[in-house]
């Protein structure tokens, strides 16, 4: 298993500048939350599956496609239970309810997926450099790039771990999945030690080289927004002012909701 989430491929999003795909991601967050009913996220939902094909972040997302059943299922039964409509389907599940948690469901689908789409078309120093640029302080940058670099790290520590220790003849594969849960734990206490030694290590290398000493930084990459860049940014923006203007005149609203 690969513990890597970028792929290095070269579509259409992989080449946008870094600080685009970063204002994309802000914007379709607020695209996203303008809307109840979810007729009028397909839009948005078209769009990011457009990007999920192109920059080919679906590999990713179905690396994770058992969480995304959990949340989706538990997502569409508590949305049903917290809420209420007029017309009533069964039971305590109204037609009203069950568009809201369709919608509520929708939108935690989708900014995950917006999420991957990021990662996986964005290096890890091309984000972190693109979010400084665009006005965060260099030590925020520098603390999420570090947060980004350890998930793989802990995931390939993990990998490592647990293959030697099927070597061994720990059996990870068989029984249920409380059981295959119970075999696994033992194997954090050391993938744990792994990290905090790691992590020691590379604060000391931080402090031996300064880390912090200038307030002004260089960067080795230097980022250059093209024709296309300026095209998607207009276009995005432009998305999202059309769908505020819908949201104020009280469109994708569900009529007859009653939330507890």
């Amino acid at each position: 298993m690969d513990a890597e989430i970028y792929l290095d491929n070269n579509s259409f999003i992989h080449r946008l500048d870094p600080r685009v795909k970063i204002i994309i991601f802000l914007l379709t967050f607020v695209a996203i939350l303008l809307f109840q009913n979810p007729l009028w996220m397909l839009p948005i939902t078209v769009l990011i599956i457009a990007q999920l094909i192109i920059s080919g972040a679906l590999v990713n997302l179905r690396r994770i496609r058992y969480i995304l059943i959990v949340l989706t299922v538990s997502s569409m039964i508590l949305w049903n239970l917290f809420s209420t409509g007029e017309t009533q389907l069964f039971w305590r599940i109204s037609v009203e309810s069950m568009s809201f948690a369709i919608a509520r469901t929708l939108l935690m689908i989708l900014m995950i997926s917006a999420g991957m789409i990021l990662i996986t078309s964005t290096r890890n120093e091309e984000l972190v450099n693109g979010m400084i640029r665009l006005g965060m302080p260099y030590r925020v940058g520098f603390a999420i790039s570090t947060a980004l670099r350890l998930v793989p790290t802990i995931v390939s520590s993990t990998i490592t771990i647990s293959q030697a220790q099927r070597s061994r003849g720990l059996d990870l594969e068989s029984g249920n999945l409380l059981q295959r849960i119970k075999k696994f734990l033992p194997l954090l206490v050391p993938v744990f030690l792994s990290t905090i030694r790691n992590t020691n290590i590379f604060g000391m290398a931080l402090e031996s080289k300064g880390f912090g000493a200038k307030e002004e930084r260089t960067f080795y990459l230097v980022f250059e927004m093209g024709r296309a860049d300026y095209l998607v940014l207009v276009f995005s923006i432009v998305f999202m002012l059309v769908s505020i203007y819908f949201a104020i005149l009280g469109f994708g609203q569900i009529e007859g909701l009653i939330r507890f």
